[in-house]
């Protein structure tokens, strides 16, 4: 039976080059990699970050960064930006806050009209995006940056104050509390629901990605929007209904922001889109579009945590930490192109 030539090269070709090829292939292995080095780094250097009131922190901070990371991760797998989800995030909290401090609306009242707003900016940049064309990174910056100076400049005119406290005091705001705010005590460590909500989103995002009609839509356009348009692959709707959950991703952050101190504030938020972004690619998405790991980019949002967690336990300057998650995004992007290349090479019936 003749041998290809293929076949002959990758048989013959040495242990060390089949394992790099075999990571190649793996961008989630990233993630994964980086987070033993930094929990062996920081457990032995910082014990306490693996006791329970340790683990309890790093996973708050993990929670919404995992939130966001997830949303945006979806996003990149149809090969798209939003830098706008951390401004919107701080903007419909204070939209909330304004509504049910000194606006006196009822909880729930004031939680769907912001969530309302978050979705309407959401379609929004999906409209512009597929309108005119730009690159999304560009829409989403400058709604990022319009969200932001109104923020900052109207919420003093009218809160009459940067802050907004006392919210608990607003009808309903008990049963809302339940929801985005409660807390559980294991072990003497104390973890937020918003852990559950983190866990809910990434299992039911990593579903929609890889187990339903829309999520083979999104793989779809992108990898190749062009030809995924020719096939009959609405682009157009896809793309919208991304920017949508995207937005309500980023409600759902303020809220569980908002929550649980019953305050909220304007604060400029650009950099954390930043942060989703990079918990999201350092998990495995391609930037380029095409492929998407749920899973990794939780897994990146909790290596996000750990590294930042265990910088400043160990009293290390705070730009360690992102000195390190640097080097991992490099790794990250170097990864990615070898499955881009990989995927672009791949037989297509």
């Amino acid at each position: 039976m003749p041998v290809t030539a293929g076949r002959l090269s990758a048989r013959g070709a040495p242990p060390r080059r089949r394992l790099l090829d075999r990571l190649m292939t793996r961008p989630g292995i990233v993630p994964v990699l980086g987070l033993v080095v930094v929990v062996v780094l920081f457990g032995v250097r910082v014990p306490g970050l693996l006791s329970a009131d340790g683990l309890a922190g790093v996973l708050d901070a993990a929670a919404l960064l995992g939130i966001g990371g997830v949303a945006v991760g979806l996003l990149l797998a149809g090969g798209h930006f939003d830098l706008s989800i951390g401004t919107l995030a701080v903007s419909t909290a204070v939209l909330t806050g304004v509504l049910a401090g000194p606006g006196e609306w009822g909880t729930w009242s004031a939680l769907g009209v912001s969530l309302a707003a978050a979705l309407g900016v959401g379609l929004l940049n999906g409209w512009l995006v597929v309108r005119t064309g730009l690159p999304s990174f560009l829409v989403t910056l400058a709604t990022a940056l319009v969200l932001q100076g109104v923020t900052l400049a109207g919420m003093p005119l009218l809160a009459g104050a940067p802050r907004v406290s006392g919210l608990d005091e607003a009808p309903g705001w008990g049963a809302a509390a339940a929801l985005f705010g409660s807390t559980a005590e294991v072990g003497g460590g104390v973890f937020p629901v918003a852990l559950l909500w983190w866990a809910a989103l990434t299992a039911g995002a990593g579903w929609l990605l890889w187990r339903t009609r829309f999520g083979n839509q999104v793989l779809a356009m992108g990898g190749a929007r062009r030809a995924a348009r020719e096939l009959g692959v609405p682009v157009a709707r896809t793309t919208l209904t991304l920017y949508a959950l995207t937005a309500a991703a980023a409600w759902l952050i303020g809220t569980l922001t908002l929550v649980p101190v019953a305050s909220v504030a304007a604060t400029p938020a650009l950099a954390t889109a930043i942060d989703f972004v990079v918990v999201a690619v350092i998990g495995g998405c391609l930037i380029t579009g095409g492929h998407g790991s749920m899973a990794g980019a939780a897994t990146g949002a909790l290596l996000y945590a750990v590294a930042r967690r265990g910088v400043e336990l160990s009293g290390w300057d705070p730009r360690w930490s992102q000195a390190l998650l640097g080097v991992l995004l490099l790794v990250a992007l170097v990864v990615g192109g070898g499955v881009r290349g990989r995927l672009r090479a791949a037989p297509r019936s």
